[in-house]
């Protein structure tokens, strides 16, 4: 049956630890030279409502390097901005291409466009959800640790698609993850009732960030205003006065921690300067690691891996 990745609840903790190994193959294919076309001649459509940099920058390299191609539409430019129905740019561009990647605000766009499309669809970042992300969130952990079995994960921040997607990841994997965000600025009640009846990792919740991060082996932040966000701006300042991820937060973790950001980063806001460029920071591993997670989500669900 054909898949898509809209969600990593979609998948099981052994889909999402092959995706995990395939990446790192294609990783260490790709540093040691070794041609790995395992697209060839295939061609992903990649939508955008939203900008972008690291998303569009890493799933066309990435593309490119599995011997594919990768389409930029923006959707003001297209006739989606005019009001075509979803549906129907799903099952004309199924007609053209292999797969369909979309960056976008409301989950609900991704999920229509899957229902109507006959080849997979990719999540590039809803309101909701950030499933690619936090894969190469776990790439890089996995890196840096050997494992993330075992581990403490600390969210400290807004309750975001970032929160959301990580309590996915916590419920499926097993590992404990606790989250400290203001009141008003909680998760998904949904996701998080699903992730609880699980009974998997330890998911908790609190307003106190050196509570979340107490003991913590990976630290986890993201803006206090994401896209779409901006008018809330000084209001979020005043809501998260006390989420900065610094050293003085930091002094409450593992000593051999790691700090993860997604960015763009607000250097001072939700992390200071020194910590992002300080020796726990590995978000230029994980940034890098979008590309080579990503190339494993293409290959799978677009018929490449191997």
């Amino acid at each position: 049956m054909m898949r898509h990745f809209l969600r990593l609840q979609d998948f099981s903790k052994q889909e999402l630890d092959d995706l995990l190994a395939l990446a790192a193959d294609l990783k260490a294919r790709q540093k040691a030279g070794i041609e790995h076309h395992l697209l060839k001649g295939k061609t992903l459509a990649m939508i955008f409502e939203k900008a972008s940099t690291r998303t569009r920058i890493s799933f066309e390299v990435g593309m490119f390097q599995l011997g594919g191609h990768g389409l930029f539409i923006s959707s003001g430019n297209s006739q989606m901005g005019r009001g075509e129905p979803i549906r129907d740019t799903a099952r004309v561009l199924a007609r053209y291409c292999d797969g369909v990647m979309i960056r976008t605000f409301g989950q609900e766009i991704v999920d229509e466009f899957a229902l109507f499309s006959n080849v997979p669809v990719i999540n590039g970042l809803t309101d909701r959800y950030h499933p690619c992300q936090i894969m190469a969130d776990l790439q890089t952990v996995i890196e840096q640790k050997g494992r993330y079995s075992g581990l403490k994960f600390a969210w400290v921040g807004d309750g975001n698609n970032m929160a959301n997607t990580w309590i996915e990841a916590a419920a499926i994997l097993g590992f404990d993850l606790a989250l400290a965000c203001p009141h008003g600025y909680e998760p998904d009640p949904g996701v998080l009732a699903w992730a609880r009846s699980r009974n998997t990792g330890a998911i908790t919740l609190t307003t106190d960030p050196r509570e979340a991060v107490r003991g913590a082996d990976v630290i986890n932040t993201d803006v206090w205003a994401s896209m779409g966000q901006e008018a809330e701006q000084k209001q979020r300042e005043q809501a998260f006065q006390g989420y900065c991820v610094n050293d003085d937060l930091l002094s409450d973790a593992a000593g051999d921690c790691i700090v993860l950001h997604c960015l763009p980063a607000h250097r001072g806001e939700e992390i200071s300067n020194d910590v992002i460029e300080g020796r726990h920071s590995v978000v230029w591993d994980e940034a890098e690691n979008r590309l080579h997670i990503q190339k494993a989500i293409m290959a799978t669900l677009m018929g490449g891996a191997k």
